[in-house]
């Protein structure tokens, strides 16, 4: 059996934004996401990185099937998600479980903390697939609340009456009502102070090492990526650019646009920082609402070559390497 949680293969996201003037004409899409493909190990952490808009939240959206991908096949534990009915993906999702980015906008301010912690456990239950008793909900509540270190003794209170921080834990709770396999962070410490942020990082550490669990971890800050990640896939306007484990990914750094990401990051040395050679890109990211024919980083890449604008390269292990650090960049393929 393969020891993979999750592989994701060629997957896209095109969203239909109308046509091309007046009179119908060509269809327009927004390529959100245009054909990435990873895999996530079983137990291990999988960084996904990248600016603002490139694509990353709509990934989590699409392997979720909360959007129904264009094209690609999303495989957990084997099992396409794509391919599956209503009935087989409500089975499906007590495997893949949700954190989603802001701690309050995702909790239902109606609902007390026991009773949104409960509410996946009690939609299974009363479809038939699980049968647990109220008293034996209660319990796994406390339970759940106590292993986020929120105090049980909190359960009646609203979202209202928690910090940002314990909302999140919250979040995390509900996301671990059905004991899933996998769960899909979607920046979920970015709306966070730093000494938060720590603190709910150290937790998503501390439960997938009780439990078991894999993660695909969606984030823009480098720092909170290198810090919870085994691997990093960095993403570029709806592509993949190149992937790595983390260490050899910010020790050699292969693609002009990881380069610039982590260029960027400040060094707490101030010798260092001022020695070193920060690289700023020009231009803005392009409008993803053009499916470009070359390199979707041509435009602002120092390096670029006229074979960049008018094919995509392959992505490959360049020599010397290490294992599983791959480059999408014709610097490495010719």
């Amino acid at each position: 059996m393969s020891n993979n949680m999750l592989e994701v293969q060629d997957l896209k996201m095109h969203f239909y934004m109308g046509h091309e003037g007046i009179i119908a004409g060509k269809k327009k899409y927004i390529y959100a996401v245009d054909g990435i493909s990873f895999t996530l190990a079983k137990g291990e952490t999988l960084g996904l990185v990248g600016e603002s808009g490139c694509g990353k939240s709509t990934v989590v959206r699409a392997v979720s099937q909360l959007y129904k991908p264009t094209a690609g096949k999303v495989l957990l534990e084997g099992k396409d998600l794509t391919k599956m009915s209503r009935t087989e993906m409500f089975t499906a999702r007590r495997e893949m479980q949700l954190v989603f980015q802001d701690p309050y906008s995702s909790l239902d301010p109606r609902l007390t903390t026991a009773e949104i912690i409960a509410e996946p456990i009690q939609i299974y239950r009363k479809r038939g697939f699980l049968k647990m008793s109220d008293a034996e909900i209660d319990k796994q509540v406390e339970h759940l609340m106590e292993l986020v270190g929120l105090s049980k003794f909190f359960k009646n209170r609203f979202p209202h009456e928690f910090s940002g921080g314990q909302r999140q834990r919250i979040g995390i709770a509900r996301a671990l009502a059905l004991k899933p396999h996998l769960i899909l962070a979607d920046e979920p410490v970015s709306a966070l102070d730093v000494s938060i942020q720590a603190q709910v990082l150290n937790l998503f550490k501390d439960i997938q090492k009780e439990m078991g669990l894999s993660y695909l971890f969606i984030a823009h800050d480098l720092a909170v990526i290198k810090y919870i990640s085994d691997r990093i896939a960095v993403m570029y306007l709806g592509k993949i650019v190149e992937t790595g484990d983390y260490k050899d990914l910010y020790a050699n750094p292969l693609h002009p646009y990881t380069k610039a990401l982590l260029s960027a990051v400040p060094i707490p040395d101030p010798d260092v920082e001022r020695k070193r050679k920060r690289i700023i890109l020009k231009g803005d990211v392009p409008s993803p609402d053009v499916q470009r024919p070359g390199c979707c980083f041509y435009d602002r890449c120092p390096d670029h070559k006229d074979c960049c604008r008018q094919s995509q390269p392959a992505f490959v292990q360049p020599k010397g390497a290490s294992a599983g650090h791959k480059v999408a960049c014709f610097l490495f393929t010719e």
